[in-house]
């Protein structure tokens, strides 16, 4: 089925392209959008009364969308999360999550505007994709941890198994301290001991 774009279209056609396309993709996907119409002849010959309006419209809100671009490329934002041990969540960050943390920081942005390479099911920090307008994107970040403290060391580069073999190295030296104490206790109640015998043997010399 033939349609006519209304703007560009990602891996199908700029603006005033007529192409093929499936039916039902059309239907459930560029016609709703208002990214396409039919490509009958007189939709056709509308677009090309309208094509000067739409291609300074266009024009106009890539230019905005260029702006926030600038500012919003690079960024990233913190998603606190619950997680296992091993760094696995309990769930997985969606393209809401990524939407609702950028907005959260003063960028408005859409979920529908967010595109995940693959679903968000570990702690670290992930590349996500924006679309803001059907010419530019941007590139954000997620730092998914399981809190503030956990993200400001995975933003200074550090890995969650670094950071849990860090934790253990801690714990195991809170441990050897322990028993070093323990140990330094005992020690010193020998030594204690053994200092107290001589007086005893002493007062025994005197009653003989």
């Amino acid at each position: 089925m033939q349609v006519i774009l209304l703007e560009r279209v990602a891996k199908l056609g700029q603006m005033g392209e007529v192409v093929n396309v499936k039916e039902g993709y059309a239907r459930n996907y560029l016609l709703p959008q208002k990214k396409a119409l039919w490509a009958s002849p007189a939709n056709v010959k509308a677009f090309e009364g309208q094509k000067a309006q739409l291609e300074a419209q266009n024009l106009e809100t890539r230019k905005e969308a260029e702006a926030m671009s600038a500012k919003l490329d690079g960024q990233q934002f913190v998603v606190i999360r619950s997680a296992s041990d091993a760094g696995a969540l309990y769930g997985s960050v969606t393209t809401r999550d990524a939407a609702d943390a950028a907005t959260a920081e003063g960028f408005t942005i859409d979920r529908k505007q967010v595109a995940l390479t693959a679903p968000i099911k570990y702690l670290g920090i992930h590349t996500v994709l924006v679309t803001l307008h059907p010419e530019v994107e941007a590139k954000i970040e997620l730092n998914v941890a399981r809190s503030s403290e956990e993200a400001e060391l995975q933003a200074a580069g550090k890995s969650i198994q670094e950071l849990a073999a860090e934790e253990e190295a801690a714990a195991e030296f809170e441990i050897q301290e322990l028993f070093d104490d323990i140990g330094g206790a005992a020690s010193e109640d020998f030594d204690g001991d053994r200092t107290e015998q001589p007086a005893a043997d002493a007062g025994d010399d005197e009653d003989k």
